[in-house]
């Protein structure tokens, strides 16, 4: 039986020579991981010889530490980082003593009122009108007598400032994030006209499997910092709706806790951050197989994370954070691991047409034009602008359309007719990560509900002379 530890002797080691924390009132040595932190070091200094469970639920799975237990070992942690999955053996301490635990009331701060006066300001589900809506919407009269008539992001507002900046925030001057959104709205339609549209059907397949939409939901991480429930609102939401979610290694809800989640026969994606140690890669893929899922979305484009300064400016992650994916890989054997998964394996975040054509001639069975939401490489081009480049080139070198061979899109989607634009220019589907992460900060599974119904009632494909979808 692990011994019983003082709250007093856990506060002798609050230092970077000795790091003690308390989770789930379980004590642990970390002096060693504060190297290894894909959030730095100090975040974790922060909570030295202090209980830090408050600061780890939002970010890690309730089974981070004790998934995955080796035999000599009593506790591991298995920490999700930008760039790979890293075992890290901790030493559990023991138990913390709950004698030496002093009673802590919970204050209700004037920041707790402000987002609770906020969240009941709320404007119904029924005033919003699209994507940009869960992002930017007029608040009900009650709150604009306080704000003055000003129009507010809903989900900005009742999200922590840090929960904010980790979502929003984009690489350098957060150029490219803007011109995401900008690119669609610089392409414009040649509608058919006299046709009969009285009955159209966005439906398709994707990777083989049925969507009704040709959307999927992307990957985005951390989805506790917005709401209790995290990315279970979209597992539940897309079962219920017949959309595809893309599962993320980043996810603040365990992998199986989300499979366990979803409906019957209900397809996932998985998206992968490759770890240096192909052997814990291969383990997490081949889980994730028998599991079921339908699709490995392996990203390629985070050597290293982005320099996204409003994220710095809050410190939610250190000054000494980063992933840095290709240390130490010298000798790493390039044909094991991913390679020999029996799912469809797409290469996410490809720019260029030489890329797009190495994913083809390597084998995969397709990529995603994607420049991670504007958080990697600031003024990198959008999706959409590098799709007409990437098609160009798949056609040259044939055959196109090539049914084993899938062209995604991704960033700035907020409306069907973004959609409709980047499968008229070649794209197989589209993903939308912000806009469902948004909406369900803002309403939780009602609001993910609500963004995929809008996008299915649009009136893109009618007023477009298009009746039903290629796929």
């Amino acid at each position: 039986m692990a011994p019983l530890v003082s709250t007093s002797t856990v506060a002798e080691h609050a230092n970077r020579d000795s790091c003690w924390i308390i989770v789930h009132n379980k004590v642990y040595d970390v002096t060693e991981f504060l190297a290894e932190h894909p959030g730095g070091s100090k975040i974790i200094l922060k909570y030295a010889g202090k209980d830090a469970t408050e600061a780890y639920e939002p970010i890690h799975p309730p089974d981070a530490i004790t998934t995955n237990l080796p035999v000599e070992k009593q506790y591991v942690s298995r920490v999700f980082e930008k760039s790979r999955i890293t075992h890290l053996f901790l030493s559990s301490i023991g138990a913390v003593d709950p004698a030496t635990v002093a009673k802590v009331v919970k204050i209700v701060t004037e920041e707790d009122k402000r987002r609770q006066a906020l969240l009941d300001s709320r404007p119904p589900l029924e005033e919003i009108l699209n994507l940009h809506d869960f992002e930017v919407q007029r608040l009900s009269s009650i709150f604009l007598v306080l704000l003055i008539n000003s129009v507010q992001a809903v989900a900005k507002k009742v999200l922590s400032e840090k929960a904010w900046a980790y979502y929003s925030s984009a690489a350098d001057d957060e150029i490219t994030i803007r011109e995401n959104r900008g690119a669609y709205q610089r392409v414009w339609f040649r509608p058919r006209v006299l046709r009969d549209v009285s009955s159209v059907d966005w439906s398709t397949t994707i990777l083989g499997q049925k969507s009704s939409l040709p959307v999927y939901i992307s990957a985005t991480a951390l989805g506790k910092l917005g709401h209790a429930d995290g990315e279970l609102n979209l597992t539940r939401a897309a079962g219920r709706y017949g959309v595809i979610q893309m599962i993320p290694t980043l996810a603040s809800c365990s992998f199986d806790e989300i499979v366990d989640a979803a409906l019957p026969r209900q397809p996932l994606f998985l998206q992968l951050y490759v770890n240096r140690d192909r052997q814990i890669t291969k383990k997490y893929v081949q889980h994730a197989e028998k599991r079921g899922v339908k699709g490995l979305f392996i990203t390629v484009d985070a050597p290293q994370l982005g320099r996204r300064e409003k994220d710095m400016r809050m410190k939610f992650v250190g000054d000494d954070a980063g992933a840095k994916v290709q240390e130490g890989q010298s000798d790493i054997k390039k044909n094991e691991g991913v390679a020999r998964a029996i799912m469809p394996i797409i290469l996410k975040g490809i720019s260029t047409p030489e890329d797009a054509i190495l994913a083809l001639e390597a084998g995969c069975q397709g990529i995603v034009l994607s420049n991670h939401g504007g958080r990697q490489l600031d003024t990198a081009r959008s999706g959409l602008e590098n799709l007409i480049e990437v098609v160009a080139a798949l056609k040259k070198r044939g055959p196109w359309p090539n049914p084993h061979f899938s062209v995604f899109v991704d960033g700035g989607v907020r409306r069907a007719s973004d959609v409709l634009k980047a499968l008229a220019l070649g794209a197989s589907a589209v993903g939308i990560g912000r806009g469902f992460l948004y909406s369900f900060c803002a309403y939780g599974q009602e609001g993910v509900e609500k963004a995929i119904e809008i996008l299915r009632v649009s009136t893109g494909l009618r007023c477009d002379g298009c009746v039903f979808l290629i796929g």
